[in-house]
């Protein structure tokens, strides 16, 4: 919601900072046809449109690779389940922070705490984030068990094929509980402890959240095919509907810097955006400061696939898992 009016006000504080910097008349025309705009013109562009590019993919692209990474450790758990990359070395080290993890946890542990099932236990504490003095003994548990077997198999790729799922997800609950933990900071750790917990953190999320190399090629390959071929519909639209005057070479330079920056700073910080979003509002945002006009039947559609794509998506996917659920 944010997104699209930083997009339109910095395009537009950008395009008349450039107008009072750059006074070149060049860079404030509309493509004449065919003809190719001038080398240093093009250059500026090209420079803008790989920023665009690069931060487009480094948001986006999380999607693609996620949804790949769901499906790989959903059906092939055995090879994709934990990272088989981690070295024997690197599996030592985890053995060795384990096991000071699990030391350091003891300390904190009630004399009173009973656990059945330590896995069960966390994973009640993650679900409701209540912490009891159960749940820190069952911590200390599962990291030690973690720790145990790490030190039997000495390599991930080592661990039997019936043990990987459980040997992944008790890693995934113990990183969940201590993000909550550090989140919530309850219990209260020492500064020293925290940090400990931070590194032993740290190497069991280097176990599970993983991403392969060839996810990561498949994926850009996919958005910039997807682009190349796409790539007609979306210009015309940016650069003809949106404002009563054709875009200009300015323009279309400003609200590619401002797209650049916004999506690559809510990368940086972990916030999704649209990249459609920041980037049609900051071209809506030059043609206000060039005094252009707008088009408002376009702008009007844009708003409402903005506002109605939310609750559309939570409602179909919500009713398709209602009816899956129901009909299994």
């Amino acid at each position: 919601m944010i997104s699209p009016l930083v997009g339109f006000l910095g395009a537009a504080l950008l395009l008349m900072l450039m107008k009072a910097i750059v006074p070149n008349k060049e860079l404030y025309k509309a493509p004449k046809g065919t003809e190719p705009p001038p080398f240093w013109i093009r250059a500026l562009l090209v420079l803008t449109c790989t920023g665009v590019s690069f931060a487009h993919g480094s948001n986006d692209g999380q999607k693609g690779m996620g949804l790949i990474m769901l499906i790989l450790i959903g059906t092939v758990p055995t090879a994709y389940a934990v990272n088989h990359a981690v070295t024997i070395p690197q599996t030592q080290d985890f053995v060795a922070v384990s096991t000071q993890t699990a030391d350091m946890l003891g300390r904190y542990v009630s004399p009173d705490a009973v656990v059945g099932d330590s896995r069960d236990e966390v994973t009640d504490y993650i679900r409701t984030k209540q912490f009891t003095p159960n749940t820190m003994l069952a911590l200390r548990q599962l990291v030690n068990g973690i720790g145990t077997e790490m030190a039997i198999y000495k390599e991930l790729k080592a661990v039997p094929q019936e043990h990987v799922r459980n040997f992944r997800n008790d890693m995934y609950v113990v990183s969940e509980a201590l993000r909550l933990m550090q989140k919530s900071g309850n219990p209260k750790f020492s500064d020293a402890d925290a940090a400990e917990l931070k590194n032993y953190k740290m190497h069991i999320d280097k176990a599970t959240k993983f991403i392969p190399g060839w996810v990561k090629v498949a994926v850009a390959l996919a958005l910039g095919f997807g682009t190349m071929i796409g790539w007609k519909r979306i210009v015309v639209t940016v650069g003809e509907k949106i404002g009563k005057d054709h875009l200009t070479y300015g323009q279309g330079a400003a609200a590619e810097i401002t797209a650049m920056v916004t999506i690559g700073a809510a990368d940086w910080f972990g916030l999704p955006v649209s990249t459609t979003h920041v980037l049609s509002s900051g071209v809506a945002g030059t043609m206000a400061a060039n005094h252009s006009g707008l088009q408002w039947t376009t702008v009007r559609n844009l708003a409402m696939a903005w506002i109605l794509t939310l609750p559309v998506s939570i409602l179909l996917a919500g009713g398709l898992f209602w009816a899956f659920r129901h009909v299994g």
